[in-house]
């Protein structure tokens, strides 16, 4: 006998921060093709990435700034990953040097979120103008 129940080990929250994280992903691409874009992968998830997840959460009544926020968080993740990932490691790296550029991703990491806070409640805002003129056109129709 199957069970209807289902079973989620995420939170609302966090599967559309995921969502919108990867539906970025393209949009990075496309931006890229624009001319003198430096669009970044961190960057177009914190951004990008959050208002997506923000307009999901909108759509499901969940709250858009709270998605949003880990939604910036995961962009800030990935952006400090991308800079570990392609820095050079062959030159001598100094103290001064290591401590600037982890005090540099610790305030990466503290203020990605709140980029993400505010194009997650941005993107939940545009959500639900858009279905209120929608239900509204609908009506006068």
């Amino acid at each position: 006998m199957a069970s209807s129940l289902r079973i989620h080990s995420l939170s609302p929250a966090w599967r559309f921060a995921l969502i919108g994280v990867s539906a970025s992903l393209p949009a990075t691409v496309v931006l890229n093709w624009l001319p003198d874009s430096q669009a970044t992968v961190g960057g177009s998830a914190m951004i990008v990435g959050a208002f997506i997840a923000g307009g999901l959460a909108a759509t499901r009544s969940a709250d858009s700034g709270a998605t949003g926020l880990r939604a910036g968080l995961l962009g800030g993740v990935i952006g400090l990953l991308t800079f570990v990932v392609t820095v050079d490691t062959t030159a001598p790296w100094p103290v001064s040097r290591v401590l600037f550029w982890g005090l540099s991703g610790i305030a990466v990491l503290c203020v990605a979120p709140l980029f993400g806070l505010g194009c997650g409640r941005l993107g939940g805002w545009v959500a639900n103008a858009v279905i209120s003129d929608s239900k509204t056109g609908a009506e006068t129709s």
